[in-house]
C-alpha cells in the first residue's frame, strides 16, 4: 500500500495523538469504540479471542497503518474487531472520529483508492494465513511465522537474517492457534538441529531460508 496519501492526510490535520506503554491495549475486541487509529511510530499486535477463552495472534504492525476496522460510515459506535496491544516500549497512534473519518474518505479519490487497496489488501493476508495455517501443519506454520516475522522485522546481519524484535515461543505458540508454548519449543530445537535458525540475544537468526521455505506451502 502507498501510504504517502494517508501521511499527506494525516500532516494536513492536527489529529489528537495517543501514546500507550508497553503491554497496555488500545482497545478490546467486542468494546465500543467511536474512533479509527492510525498507527504513528512503534509496534502493536493485534490478536482475537477464541470461545473457550485462548487468544489467537493475528499480526504485527509497525508502519503507518489504519489499525482499526472501518466498519460502516454512519455508526457513531462500533465493537472493536479485534483486540489491540503494543508491544513496542511505546506507541503512538493518529485517533480521529470514525465519521468525520469517513466523510473525509468520501471527499477524496485518493483516499478512497487508499482504502479500497487497505482492504484488498487485509483481504490477501487474511486468506494466504488461513491456506497456510490449514495447510503446512504445525511444524509448517511455525516456519510460516518465522518467516512472516522476518518480513516485518526482517535485517540482513553477517550471521544471517535477523528478526530484530524479541518474539517469545509462546507468542509464536498464539500466532499458529498451537495450545502448548512447549510444543513450539521442540519444534524451535528442530529448527536449530536442522541449522535454520539459532537465537541471538532472544532473537531469531536465521540461518538457512531455504530449509524454512522447504516447509511451507507459499
Amino acid at each position: 500500500m502507498d501510504s504517502h496519501v494517508l501521511q499527506e492526510y494525516l500532516d494536513k490535520h492536527s489529529f489528537p495523538i495517543v501514546v500507550k506503554k508497553k503491554r497496555t491495549y488500545l482497545t478490546y475486541e467486542g468494546l465500543q469504540d467511536r474512533y479509527a487509529y492510525i498507527l504513528k511510530s512503534g509496534i502493536i499486535k493485534t490478536s482475537v479471542i477464541s470461545p473457550d477463552g485462548r487468544e489467537f495472534n493475528l499480526r504485527y504492525i509497525n508502519s503507518l497503518e489504519i489499525v482499526s476496522l472501518l466498519r460502516d460510515e454512519y455508526s457513531q459506535f462500533i465493537d472493536a474487531p479485534f483486540n489491540i496491544r503494543i508491544e513496542s516500549d511505546q506507541a503512538e497512534l493518529y485517533q480521529i472520529d470514525r465519521v468525520q473519518f469517513w466523510k473525509d474518505i468520501n471527499q477524496s479519490k485518493e483516499l478512497q483508492m487508499y482504502v479500497k487497496d487497505y482492504y484488498r489488501v487485509r483481504l490477501m493476508y487474511s486468506m494466504k494465513k488461513m491456506q497456510q495455517m490449514l495447510m503446512n501443519g504445525k511444524f509448517g506454520a511455525v516456519c510460516t511465522q518465522i518467516y512472516e516475522l522476518y518480513d516485518t522485522f526482517g535485517v540482513q546481519i553477517e550471521d544471517g537474517l535477523l528478526v530484530d524484535f524479541v518474539v517469545t515461543n509462546e507468542e509464536i505458540a498464539h500466532f499458529c492457534g498451537i495450545t502448548s508454548a512447549s510444543s513450539v519449543n521442540r519444534m524451535m530445537q528442530q529448527l536449530k538441529d536442522l541449522g535454520a535458525i539459532k537465537i541471538q540475544d532472544r532473537k531469531i537468526v536465521i540461518t538457512d531460508m531455504d530449509i524454512l521455505k522447504d516447509n511451507i506451502i507459499l
